[in-house]
């Protein structure tokens, strides 16, 4: 029972503070789920990301995923019901006052404001979960292919997760 209340609080709390998307939580995701609970391991944890950024829906699906692993469909459902319902109630609401809000200088302050933290959690998530996936020269150099392969042409990530999989499993097993 004591693993469920821990499962809820910690998905809350991250469903609360995920300013700018899931991505932007990761590295405290991370954190709780691998160093100070060890729910997982960071192998674990880095196969559930990318098993969550290839799977339909949405990406952060994942945190089901960690929630099953540690407490079966029960713990699934705390996870999914802790880390989706704050925030979608807080989305109702501010939804609802940000429409009459609509137009006043605070709002557009708060936009301006709100918008550099966004882009920065993001970044946050995103460089921890390079330091992850980033093991070795191949890896490093995978992910200078893909960055530069996005940074050039405009080419659907699937295909590029999708090619990344099949080089990990013919090349980069070895």
């Amino acid at each position: 029972m004591l693993k469920l209340a821990n499962l809820f609080w910690v998905f809350a709390l991250l469903s609360l503070v995920a300013v700018g998307g899931g991505t932007a939580v990761l590295p405290e995701m991370q954190y709780r789920a691998v160093h100070q609970f060890h729910w997982v391991t960071d192998q674990q944890f880095r196969d559930i990301y990318g098993l969550g950024q290839v799977a339909p829906g949405p990406n952060m699906t994942m945190v089901l995923i960690i929630g099953y692993r540690i407490a079966g469909l029960l713990g699934a459902l705390v996870v999914g019901v802790a880390f989706f319902l704050p925030d979608c109630l807080l989305t109702l609401y501010f939804n609802r006052f940000w429409n009459r809000m609509r137009g006043s200088p605070w709002s557009i302050a708060v936009q301006r404001g709100l918008a550099p933290v966004a882009i920065g959690l993001m970044l946050s998530g995103t460089y921890s979960m390079a330091r992850l996936a980033m093991t070795g020269y191949r890896t490093v150099a995978l992910g200078a292919i893909v960055f530069a392969i996005l940074s050039w042409r405009h080419v659907n990530p699937a295909l590029l997760v999708l090619g990344g999989g099949i080089i990990g499993l013919l090349i980069l097993r070895a």
